[in-house]
């Protein structure tokens, strides 16, 4: 049966080290779990701000918006209207 993981090495500084081995610990987890499920919310994280970036750049040229003057004077803009 072939092999479903892969082994890799890691360099850690001993206070991150520790920090992991005190947390896999009171988890009752090992430290190769909890470098799993913190490499795994890192991947989540990162699609998900790509996601965000994408809708911004999506937003910024839809609206022309080129700077964060363009983003306030819209949003003034958008108020005035829903105030009316």
């Amino acid at each position: 049966m072939p092999r479903t993981t892969k082994i890799i090495n890691l360099s850690l500084p001993l206070d991150l080290y520790e920090e992991i081995a005190k947390v896999a610990e009171e988890k009752g987890y090992s430290r190769s779990q909890i470098l799993r499920e913190a490499l795994r919310a890192y991947l989540v994280s990162e699609k998900r701000w790509a996601q965000i970036r994408s809708w911004g750049r999506e937003t910024a040229e839809k609206f022309n918006l080129k700077d964060e003057d363009d983003v306030d004077a819209l949003l003034h803009e958008y108020r005035r209207e829903s105030a009316s």
